[in-house]
């Protein structure tokens, strides 16, 4: 053997070598590469405080902070970290939503506060949710939240900020919730017609009602403002534990040209549990 051979044969074997550790090397180099990364609060409250979840986040490379209060934006952005999400407030919680007109006094002057709230700190999203069906029909679902929608979406638009309706399963997490399928979203955020009235498109959730990820989340992405991850099943890690090929959906999301966050929204199961947030780090870098 020569020695250029000899020399380019222990390249090649200490790339080989290094290959486990290439993958978050080169994550932390990127950035994230062209996805911005969050973690939502709630998944590692078990684990860190807000400042300790804070310094793993800037550590890992991740770039906000998602489903915060407006009390704890200061926190966040003390880091350099985006409140990316926040999160919603009584009487604005799963069940109790927009497809009920008795509910919108309520529900939209929570959501108000939170946008005043938002645009002052530069906090780009405030959810709201669908609520619970109770007996009734889609349709009227949905027209009661397009009045609610149409009520306030002018005030998001004045402020800058984005209302965010988020998709949930009603098959595992959450019964009876009517926002369960894309479809449904879409159709919803076609009449509100709004750029600061979108989706959050929670891939975990849409992975249990309707699958087919890639190709739906293709034809929602104009209506969706935010993505959610998380593991099925069990809503853990996203890694090869579970059903779905993360990197292929997120370097989907990112083809699209997508400028928003993706958020971490999975339990932990392992151990550490920090493990399993780096690793999702690494695999949506694209």
């Amino acid at each position: 053997m020569t020695r250029r051979k000899l020399i380019q044969s222990a390249a090649a074997g200490a790339v080989s070598l290094a290959g486990p550790l290439l993958p978050k090397a080169l994550a932390m180099q990127s950035g994230g590469g062209r996805l911005k990364q969050a973690v939502s609060l709630w998944t590692y409250q078990k684990w860190f405080d807000l400042d300790g979840l804070c310094k793993e986040a800037v550590r890992i490379g991740l770039k906000g902070i998602d489903l915060v209060t407006p009390e704890q934006y200061a926190t966040v952005k003390k880091y350099g970290l985006v409140p990316s999400m926040t999160t919603g407030t009584a009487p604005n919680t799963i069940p109790i939503g927009l497809n009920r007109l008795e509910n919108h006094d309520g529900v939209l002057e929570s959501v108000k506060r939170d946008i005043t709230l938002a645009a002052a700190a530069g906090a780009p999203n405030v959810i709201v949710f669908s609520g619970n069906r109770k007996g009734m029909p889609d349709g009227e679902g949905m027209r009661n939240c397009l009045t609610g929608l149409n009520k306030i979406k002018g005030y998001a638009e004045e402020k800058g900020v984005t209302i965010t309706l988020e998709l949930l399963n009603s098959k595992v997490n959450h019964k009876d919730y009517m926002a369960d399928h894309s479809a449904w979203g879409v159709e919803l955020m076609k009449q509100v017609a709004s750029p600061r009235v979108k989706l959050l498109y929670d891939i975990y959730h849409m992975q249990i009602m309707e699958g087919d990820l890639i190709r739906n989340i293709r034809e929602a992405y104009p209506f969706t403002g935010h993505y959610h991850t998380g593991g099925n099943p069990g809503r853990n890690e996203i890694d090869d534990t579970q059903e779905v090929n993360w990197h292929a959906v997120a370097k989907a999301i990112a083809d699209l040209g997508y400028q928003g966050f993706i958020a971490h929204e999975f339990t932990p199961a392992q151990t550490p549990p920090i493990k399993g947030l780096e690793r999702a780090f690494e695999i949506c870098t694209v």
